[in-house]
């Protein structure tokens, strides 16, 4: 299945009982806004509310970091979700919160998982309705959600380090801004230096989105992947702030054909925070 569904296409299919739709926003670090006054305002008909922070380990010191099995399953069947749902995440006001639910869903075995290209605002662009006040979805006892982890998917502080003294076996893609990136900008949590991960390459995330939020084409996100040293052979692990817009790059990356990659949960937040760990400022 592709990772990606249009608007048209999925006001296609919104109607068929197998298809549950969530929305997934959340707000980002620098961001000010209230994601459940967002969703009363208006959503996709039928829509239902995932709350990436309670998706999150709440005995984790950074930030929504991968939940345990347990839990993840808990709060999947909460949803109605189970083995034959197909799921479409979208986001109102970007991509971000989408794409980290896609990839906790193939991170605990659920494959039938899709993103709305360009979120709310390209379904209201395409002159499709809203829906106000709350979720009208029936919540009805499935299946069971049965969560089968793949835990090689994702990476900790342990494989990073591994990872950074060898060189050349595993492409680190960071997808923060570029100014964070080389250590000219700060980062958004107080206290944290900015730079990087030794040997990593510089993807913000928002160079896969074109100016209408949509995702560019496969095409030409293979040549920025590229550009970063990608290539179809090698093996990627991407990284962020804090695991959110790292799933941007892994869905452009089984977007573009290039295949599921690894994301580091803990990103920068941990990274940034362990002592010892290298940092590295500037372009390379």
């Amino acid at each position: 299945m592709h990772p990606l569904i249009s608007a048209e296409d999925l006001a296609h299919i919104l109607s068929h009982d197998d298809v549950v739709i969530l929305d997934a926003t959340q707000a980002l670090p620098g961001q000010q806004f209230d994601p459940q006054a967002c969703f009363l305002s208006g959503h996709i008909p039928g829509a239902r509310q995932f709350d990436i922070d309670m998706f999150s380990d709440p005995d984790s010191p950074l930030p929504h970091t991968v939940p345990g099995q347990a839990r993840f399953t808990r709060l999947a069947r909460a949803l109605s979700l189970h083995d034959g749902t197909r799921i479409i995440f979208y986001d109102q006001k970007g991509v971000a919160c989408a794409a980290r639910g896609w990839w906790l869903m193939g991170l605990f075995g659920h494959d039938r998982t899709q993103v709305l290209d360009g979120g709310l605002p390209a379904w209201q662009g395409a002159g499709l309705k809203l829906e106000t006040g709350p979720s009208t979805a029936p919540m009805d006892t499935p299946p069971p959600f049965i969560a089968r982890p793949r835990m090689r998917r994702l990476k900790g502080l342990g494989d990073m380090l591994d990872l950074t003294h060898a060189a050349g076996s595993c492409v680190i893609l960071d997808a923060r801004a570029h100014g964070r990136f080389t250590g000219e900008l700060p980062e958004p949590r107080q206290g944290m230096p900015s730079g990087h991960m030794p040997g990593a390459a510089s993807v913000p995330y928002t160079t896969l989105l074109a100016s209408d939020g949509h995702m560019l084409p496969p095409h030409e996100l293979r040549q920025i992947f590229a550009a970063a040293g990608m290539h179809p052979d090698k093996e990627a692990v991407c990284t962020c702030g804090s695991g959110m817009t790292a799933c941007v790059l892994a869905l452009g990356l089984m977007a573009s054909g290039l295949g599921q990659h690894a994301v580091y949960d803990g990103s920068w937040a941990e990274w940034a925070s362990t002592p010892g760990t290298p940092i590295v400022t500037g372009d390379a």
